[in-house]
């Protein structure tokens, strides 16, 4: 499995839009270069640069903005649309804190990252991937061992192109990361994820929906010898 990390600073990314057909240029390329153009697209978006400002300036666990926000926003950019937050539900906060598994201590990190993007009238969802394992089967019934890191959280996604994340340090340089590359995500291919512990029923949903909203998306089947209901 691929997993890539890239360091680059935001004062050193590029302001041109780049449009589908140079986002699947960018399909094969080295690593580094699909990077910074996928930093460089998704820094356009006005709700995803402030949203990383405001964390960046206060002090938490190790984290990431990931998935939907980000992949999402490079999808409106291949579409050419204006608005980079067409069909953004919600932006997902992942922090690792394993030294208290609590709800309690979940929550008040919850609170302080809320009320750090307080009044800009998104939806933000920060998550303890430390503890998600106490939560998950009820919630999606699957059990799941407990994420090893926060890596290990982005990598369980149901899609190769949502396992991608971002985050502003105090210094202004973001940190980039991804499980599976770029290929997918700038070619606009659903495919599931060959380490997800999603259930095949999510894969299925999110698909359906994304596409409504993208339809230039394709989708590629579960596979069939997978032991994921």
């Amino acid at each position: 499995m691929p997993v890539l990390d890239f360091e680059v600073r935001r004062g050193d990314l590029s302001n041109v839009p780049l449009t589908a057909t140079d986002l699947r240029e960018l399909a094969g390329r080295a690593p580094e270069e699909q990077a910074r153009a996928f930093a460089s697209t998704i820094m356009r978006n006005p709700t995803i640069s402030t949203v990383l400002e405001r964390l960046s300036a206060i002090d938490l666990p190790p984290w990431y903005l990931t998935a939907g926000s980000l992949f999402q926003t490079v999808w409106n950019a291949a579409a050419g649309s204006e608005d980079l937050n067409h069909g953004i539900r919600d932006h997902d906060l992942f922090f690792y804190d394993q030294a208290d598994l609590s709800y309690e201590a979940e929550d008040l990190v919850i609170k302080k990252c809320l009320h750090a993007c307080e009044g800009l009238g998104v939806e933000v969802e920060p998550r303890n991937q430390a503890r998600v394992h106490l939560w998950y089967g009820a919630k999606y019934g699957k059990a799941i061992p407990q994420y090893t890191s926060l890596a290990h959280a982005i990598s369980s996604f149901a899609a190769t192109c949502c396992c991608v994340a971002v985050n502003l340090g105090k210094d202004d340089m973001l940190q980039i990361h991804t499980t599976h590359g770029f290929d997918d995500l700038f070619t606009g291919v659903l495919r599931p994820s060959p380490v997800t512990i999603a259930p095949r029923q999510v894969y299925e949903d999110k698909a359906a929906r994304w596409m409504e909203v993208w339809p230039a998306l394709t989708k590629l089947p579960w596979p069939q010898d997978s032991d994921a209901p």
